[in-house]
């Protein structure tokens, strides 16, 4: 008789190694997808206020629900209108990306000196010059951005210092994203002017740190038995007797969370400008309460409460679009602090 061979899973993915901690605590969006239509912001974001649970009319075709009321979990996300502080042009050679130039607005919120080093005093002027300077050389530019600043004052988040990111403008021809881009500089864009009910989005977010984490709780392995040698919640084996290392596959403690995570195809469920009609009695835990304009997100999303949220238009949607926003039949109010 041969040797019994011995199996084991794979504990836990290799898809998303190292695990290490996120240089920063706002998502970094490495891909933006081509739309159809005009032009138009290809993001937003907003803080995370929490969860709570709605009832719907599920329309989706084929649901055995179809046009039944259904339980779904879904997440508020505090959306204030973003400041439009600065055009940036790109051109594109084989090498990839390169800055042309870019445009600051001539009043900029002063919270934004928290966040950078402002551009000297920027005139009407000196804004006209640069835009000009940009329409003269519409022929070398492939794609515009905007550098967007949140407004934290306008929400629940303990700070005052704006979080600043780099969004695409896309839709239409290089022209249209000029003139939308003029537009909707040094002027405050709302969720409700990027996306509409019912469509869908990606989210980008960094996930809820848990420090250094041994490989049972890090990578799912199995405990031991009591009488096993030395350790019970660590690996068997830490590979073959000849390898003089110790392989990338073998499930390790380290850090746990706090990674940069994308989630696809979340639909938005409703976006209102009062937020006391999605505020639970007493505030949301660790948040409070949401004031202005919100986002009613489908599901759960990374992180904890009050980290910012970035929202894309949908890298790979998915094939049927329902046209029309969800109906929303209740809205849970309870009180997450159980009184």
């Amino acid at each position: 008789m041969g040797h019994r061979k011995i199996n084991a899973p794979k504990r836990g993915s290799l898809a998303y190694l190292p695990r290490g901690r996120a240089s920063r605590s706002v998502g970094r969006i490495r891909y933006w997808p081509e739309i159809k239509g005009g032009p138009t912001l290809l993001g937003f974001a907003g803080y995370k206020a929490g969860m709570t649970y709605a009832i719907v009319i599920d329309d989706e075709p084929g649901s055995i629900n179809f046009g039944k009321e259904i339980v779904q979990p879904v997440t508020v996300i505090d959306a204030p209108p973003l400041y439009i502080a600065a055009i940036r042009a790109y051109t594109k050679d084989e090498k990839g990306l390169m800055t042309l130039t870019e445009v600051w607005a001539s009043s900029l919120p002063k919270d934004i000196e928290r966040a950078i080093t402002v551009p000297k005093e920027a005139s009407e002027e000196k804004v006209e010059e640069g835009l000009k300077r940009i329409e003269g050389s519409l022929d070398k530019i492939s794609e515009f951005r905007v550098l967007a600043a949140t407004q934290p004052r306008l929400t629940s988040v303990p700070k005052k210092k704006p979080d600043l990111m780099e969004i695409k403008i896309g839709g239409g021809t290089v022209k249209e994203q000029f003139e939308y881009a003029k537009k909707i500089l040094g002027r405050a864009v709302s969720a409700e002017e990027v996306f509409k009910e019912g469509q869908f989005v990606d989210v980008i977010a960094i996930s809820k740190g848990k420090g250094f984490q041994g490989p049972v709780k890090r990578w799912g392995v199995r405990i031991l038995q009591h009488k096993s040698r030395k350790t019970k919640r660590g690996v068997g084996t830490l590979g073959a007797w000849g390898l003089k290392r110790v392989i990338y596959t073998v499930p390790r403690a380290g850090q746990m969370g706090y990674h940069q995570r994308t989630e696809y195809n979340k639909r938005i469920i409703k976006i209102g400008k009062d937020g006391r009609e999605v505020t639970p009695r007493g505030g949301f835990l660790h948040y409070g309460i949401v004031r202005g304009t919100y986002i009613l997100l489908s599901g759960s999303v990374p992180g904890p409460a009050k980290r910012l949220i970035r929202l894309r238009y949908p890298a790979r949607p998915p094939k049927k679009i329902r046209e029309t926003p969800p109906q929303i039949t209740f809205i849970s109010l309870e009180s997450h602090q159980g009184v």
